[in-house]
Parts: C-alpha cells; sequence; structure tokens
C-alpha cells in the first residue's frame, strides 16, 4: 500500500511542486523572466514552449535529468560531471555569440594600419541587431568547419529566413564592420582564394567542376555559416559611389581618406637596402614588404614603371610597398631614395562585375548606385551584370535574359525592386585589399556586428621580449581608428 502511494506521488504534479526547494524556485524565476523577455525580443512566441523544458529541468523533473548523479559508478559519475558542465558552458556560449558578442582575430592586413594583424576584436552583436540564425544548429566555437577533423560544424536542415531582431542603431558610414563573405556562398574547398565566382570567371565552371584534385569539392555554404571579413562602410543604401584616382566620391561629393589609408608604392633606390629599423620606423611589416630583383624576373615591371636598369644592365633594389601619408614624407627624406611610383590602378586586375566590358580598376571605379530596400530600377543588358548577383543569389530569383530581353521568375522584366539594403565595404589598405571592388555589394543579412575594442594584439613580427605584446593597443576602441 505503502509503496503504491509512493508511486502516485511521483507522477503527482501538486505533490513534485511541494517538494521544490526555495532556492530551485528563485533560480527558475529569474531563468524563466530572462526565457520571456528573450521570447519577446525575438518576436517568436512558439519559442515559449521552451517554459515547459524549463518548469521540468528545475521544478517537477519528470525526465530524470541528473540520473547519473543517483548512479553507483564513480568513473560514470566523474565523467557525466564533465558533460554537464561542457553542455551548459558551450549552450551559455551560442547564446552569447550568436545574440550578444564574439570574438574576432584579424587574419590579414587589408585594414592596415587602422587595424593590424594579430589584433583581437570584441565584436558587438547588439550595435546593428543580432541575427537570429539562419542555421541553428551549429559548434559555437567554429565557423564552418570543426577544428582538427575537418568535418561541418553546423547541421544544413533546419534553415531559417533573415530575421534581425532589434539592435542599438544601423551601419553608418565609415563603421568598421565585420560581416559574412557575399561570394562565399560557393566554395572549392581546396582554392578558396580567389573566389569560387572569379575562379570561374578565368578558368570556366566546367574546368573548376571537373579537376577535384586541384580545386577540391564545390560545397554551398549558408549565409550565417560563411567567412567573416571586416572592413570599413564607405558606400550606404540609395548612395551613388565613385572611386576616381583613389578618392571616394559619394553622389559627386569627395569624401575624405581615412586617416591611417595605405596605398602602394614602387621604391627604387641607389643601391642601397632599406634597413629592419627604416621598416619599423615605416612601421611597415614584413609580410608587406616586396623586393622587386634582377632574380625575380621583374623586368616587365620595371620596364611599365619607367624604371631604367644601370649600365651593367642590373637594376638597384626596388622595393613594393603599402605606404601611409605619413610613411610616404618619410621615405620621400631617405637620400638614397632616387624614385617613388605610385603603383596602377589596373595592377590589381579583374573588378567587380567580372564582364569583359567592365574597364573599371581599383582606383578608378563606378560610377555605380548602391541598392537600397525598397527602390526600383531600371534593367538594361548594361546594368544587369552589376544587379545580376543580387537578383538571383541574394534574393533567390530565377533570372534569364532571352533574345535580349530580361526575365524574373519566368516573367520580362524590365525593372526589379530590391529587398534588401546593400553597402559597399573597403579595406583602408586600398592596394592590398580584396574588398566591394572585387566582388560588389554587401547584403543586409550578410551584416555580423560593429567591433568596438581591440582586446589583445599580437605582432607577429617580433619575439616574445621584443614587442610581441602590442600593449599600447590593448583595449583601444576602434572608432578612435
Amino acid at each position: 500500500m505503502e509503496k503504491n502511494m509512493q508511486t502516485e506521488n511521483r507522477y503527482n504534479l501538486s505533490y513534485r511542486l511541494k517538494q521544490v526547494k526555495k532556492s530551485r524556485w528563485i533560480r527558475f524565476t529569474i531563468v524563466a523572466i530572462l526565457y520571456i523577455g528573450w521570447t519577446i525580443w525575438l518576436n517568436n512566441y512558439w519559442v515559449l514552449f521552451g517554459l515547459l523544458l524549463l518548469i521540468d529541468l528545475y521544478l517537477t523533473q519528470y525526465i530524470p535529468w541528473g540520473w547519473w548523479k543517483k548512479s553507483k559508478n564513480k568513473a560514470l559519475r566523474k565523467v557525466m560531471e564533465w558533460v554537464d558542465a561542457i553542455v551548459y558552458a558551450l549552450v551559455l556560449v551560442y547564446f552569447i555569440f550568436t545574440f550578444l558578442f564574439q570574438n574576432f582575430q584579424i587574419p590579414s592586413s587589408s585594414l592596415e594600419k587602422t587595424l593590424l594583424v594579430g589584433d583581437y576584436l570584441f565584436v558587438s552583436k547588439l550595435s546593428y541587431g543580432p541575427r537570429v540564425p539562419n542555421t541553428p544548429f551549429f559548434f559555437p566555437l567554429a565557423q564552418h568547419t570543426m577544428p582538427v577533423i575537418g568535418t561541418k560544424s553546423y547541421i544544413d536542415w533546419p534553415q531559417w529566413d533573415y530575421h534581425r531582431l532589434k539592435g542599438l542603431g544601423n551601419v553608418k558610414r565609415n563603421d568598421i564592420v565585420v560581416f559574412n563573405f557575399p561570394a562565399g556562398d560557393t566554395v572549392a574547398l581546396k582554392m578558396q582564394n580567389p573566389d569560387y565566382y572569379t575562379l570561374v570567371h578565368y578558368y570556366g565552371r566546367d574546368a573548376i567542376h571537373r579537376n577535384k584534385d586541384l580545386y577540391g569539392d564545390i560545397i554551398y555554404r549558408p549565409v550565417d555559416r560563411r567567412e567573416n571579413y571586416v572592413k570599413r562602410c564607405v558606400g550606404l543604401p540609395g548612395d551613388t559611389f565613385h572611386i576616381i584616382n583613389n578618392d571616394i566620391y559619394i553622389d559627386g561629393i569627395k569624401q575624405q581618406r581615412p586617416k591611417n589609408m595605405q596605398l602602394n608604392y614602387y621604391v627604387a633606390t641607389n643601391g642601397v637596402r632599406i634597413n629592419e629599423q627604416q621598416f619599423r620606423d615605416m612601421d611597415i611589416s614584413v609580410a608587406d614588404r616586396t623586393l622587386l630583383n634582377n632574380e625575380n624576373g621583374y623586368s616587365q615591371i620595371m620596364a611599365l614603371l619607367g624604371i631604367e636598369p644601370e649600365t651593367n644592365g642590373e637594376f638597384n633594389p626596388v622595393y613594393r610597398l603599402p605606404l601611409t601619408e605619413k610613411a610616404l614624407k618619410k621615405i620621400k627624406n631617405y637620400s638614397f631614395v632616387t624614385k617613388v611610383i605610385p603603383e596602377p590602378g589596373y595592377f590589381g586586375g579583374d573588378t567587380y562585375p567580372l564582364v569583359s566590358s567592365n574597364n573599371w580598376t581599383r582606383s578608378d571605379y563606378g560610377p555605380v548606385w548602391i541598392p537600397r530596400k525598397g527602390e526600383t530600377i531600371q534593367l538594361t543588358l548594361e546594368n544587369l551584370p552589376v544587379y545580376e548577383r543580387i537578383i538571383r543569389n541574394y534574393e533567390k530569383n530565377i533570372l534569364e535574359v532571352k533574345d535580349s530581353k530580361i526575365f524574373i521568375n519566368g516573367k520580362e522584366s524590365p525593372s526589379y525592386t530590391f529587398k534588401m539594403d546593400y553597402y559597399m565595404m573597403l579595406g583602408d589598405n586600398r592596394d592590398n585589399s580584396a574588398d566591394s571592388r572585387y566582388w560588389g555589394f554587401v547584403p543586409e543579412d550578410h551584416i555580423v556586428g560593429k567591433p568596438l575594442f581591440v582586446w589583445m594584439s599580437l605582432d607577429n613580427d617580433r619575439g616574445l621580449f621584443d614587442g610581441r605584446f602590442r600593449t599600447s593597443r590593448f583595449l583601444k576602441n576602434v572608432s578612435e581608428e
């Protein structure tokens, strides 16, 4: 009889609630309030069904969440303690990285000297509003590939539509922005630089897909699982964007250059080589120093630059260097420097859109109108290459050209109305930056967040006791750059 009563009590809701300690009620109340607030922020009230799990986890415990705590197997209890702690930590990291902030490391020199290779950034998701994940099931510490094992770090299903939660503001001109790489939707795994679309432009789609030994598998990545990039926003939705001789014009008005902007120059000397201290005085990293010499076959570039060989047929040292205005003035004052020649824009190769009719260069680009949500543009065969990727890839339409007429989703379409805002993003290290000049517009659904400050910075060119830790950059406000 007593045993039957114990069994009945085990499943009796009121009995279970009476057994709950006051401390668990307090913890449940705090978590439930946070959860309800998060649901309101999401504006998705179906998520409230998750409260049932919280009620059982903290109060009723019909599901034996802590079954392992009663096990007599000491090894099992120890292992499960670790598993329990790791699961809690991963769930916490998942929510923090998805909705609040995340760490980002500067991997390339495209924003030098504003941000340096080795800078670790604190990136706020709240600044522009966090995105609800397109791919909700992913390992929170890996962008798209699991370390060591090399498998995907996410599950393809389900895929949710783009939805951004309310944030503290919008992207502004000259903001430094972290975003997902727009041309990273399709990836050749063994050759990811240049991107897939550039490879197809140069070698053809069939060649890329057939040669797996060289290019690897061709895969698709969802928006939020694409590579993270960081650039400066130089063009906003609705702007007419133009670059003339490396200066940006918005709606015909010349914009001020970033104070740390760099351009490439060819520096010829009378035979003297630039020493390490001089490189350091100009703040030029080892990776950015290129010496053009006779052995490397740079004679064609020398001829294009108008640099003549000496009487013995050999060239004196010529360096290709990215220089700020400050460094440019300094190098011109060195007595052994004979010429300082700006690198021509066409040295940067083909720009977006990748069509034979495009004669824009990285230093003279556009003019081009940046799409704004809700605005309509008249489509022609001439401007279609500029907006084709938006219409087809980013806004998921079927785009065709038949008999010189444009068809969208099977209907002849002389115009198109955009569904999202778009941005132009450039690096401050202008001649060494893969940016919007090469792969086009950044859609609003690719925006990740805003870097607030550098929390740590490491100089790969220095030793541990020779300035490896750039302490002067620790906690440096990115907006000050």
